[in-house]
């Protein structure tokens, strides 16, 4: 498998990747911070009120739930990307 454009520039910046990774850590952080808690209530208000809760905002706020766990997850890739370029340069340092 060969890398993409994105693995090859990460590789021949090091400073870059690793202020990425600490971005995307940030970022997945902030994204994820309390995410469970908000689904949790999202989800007892729409089994408590049924429809009614679904036509007052419960499913916007479910599907902005959704996405910020998407980005979440986008976030902690990066982050695993970014540690897996920086700890093959250490370990194949020549």
């Amino acid at each position: 498998m060969t890398p993409n454009r994105a693995h090859l520039w990460l590789q021949a910046h090091g400073l870059a990747c690793f202020v990425l990774m600490t971005l995307c850590f940030l970022l997945f952080g902030w994204l994820s911070l309390d995410l469970v808690r908000q689904v949790s209530a999202n989800a007892s208000l729409i089994a408590a009120h049924g429809w009614d809760a679904l036509l007052d905002g419960g499913a916007q706020q479910a599907l902005e739930l959704l996405l910020t766990a998407v980005a979440a997850v986008a976030a902690w890739l990066g982050f695993k990307l970014c540690e897996m370029v920086l700890v093959q340069r250490l370990a194949y340092r020549r």
